[in-house]
């Protein structure tokens, strides 16, 4: 749905369509992709069930990091004060649905499950967003840019964990991480406000947290 689009709603669809992009977000199988998955090209390659549980794990992370996304996304576009700036962050939105999904397929594929503590992530990450907009479209912009460079550093990481047999998994992070660059980028040409180094720490940790806890749980 569009910023006018949006516009045009009662306070009520518009908490009705927030709650929707919700239940899509952490619902299995709700979302569909607009791109088909980089690794359904690739065969499927022979792994041990160690293999298979630790590319689980990594995968999982990943999706936990695109259930994130929706939400810092939603929670940004729901208080951005510019409409181009709400267009920007619903459409980097979309973008990361293809991303949600195909690491939701790869999961299943594995035989493994997504994380059970979404729900935590998505509330804290929404509440993320909508504080990032409200300080203004600079800082919005900012902490896209700063949220994707940290992503980026964990796919790079994942791309060098992942078991080298699994091709399937490894097309679907470098397709992944190709996009987060470009959103990264984005969000700095648009006039994003490049975080200090303190800030920027403070995310590094918060990320290790969700990554520890996403792999097992």
């Amino acid at each position: 749905m569009s910023v006018m689009e949006r516009r045009k709603l009662s306070l009520l669809d518009q908490l009705i369509d927030n709650a929707d992009q919700v239940l899509r977000t952490l619902g299995g199988n709700a979302n569909q992709a607009a791109r088909p998955s980089p690794g359904d090209s690739t065969p499927e390659s022979e792994l041990d069930e160690t293999e298979r549980r630790h590319a689980a794990g990594l995968m999982r992370v990943n999706h936990t990091g695109e259930v994130c996304a929706q939400a810092l996304y939603q929670g940004q576009a729901l208080t951005a004060r510019l409409s181009d700036v709400r267009e920007e962050m619903e459409q980097a939105a979309a973008e990361e649905i293809d991303h949600l999904v195909w690491c939701e397929e790869r999961l299943q594929q594995l035989g493994s499950h997504t994380s059970r503590l979404n729900p935590i992530w998505y509330s804290l990450s929404f509440a993320m967003g909508a504080a990032a907009g409200l300080a203004g479209d600079r800082w919005s912009l900012g902490f896209v840019a700063a949220t994707e460079d940290r992503v980026c550093r964990h796919l790079q990481d994942h791309l060098a964990r992942l078991p080298e047999e699994d091709h399937r998994s490894r097309r679907i992070v470098e397709q992944m991480l190709e996009d987060e660059r470009r959103h990264g980028e984005a969000a700095l040409e648009a006039g994003g406000e490049d975080f200090p180094e303190p800030v920027k720490r403070a995310m590094a940790s918060i990320s290790r947290l969700m990554t520890d806890t996403s792999y097992r749980v």
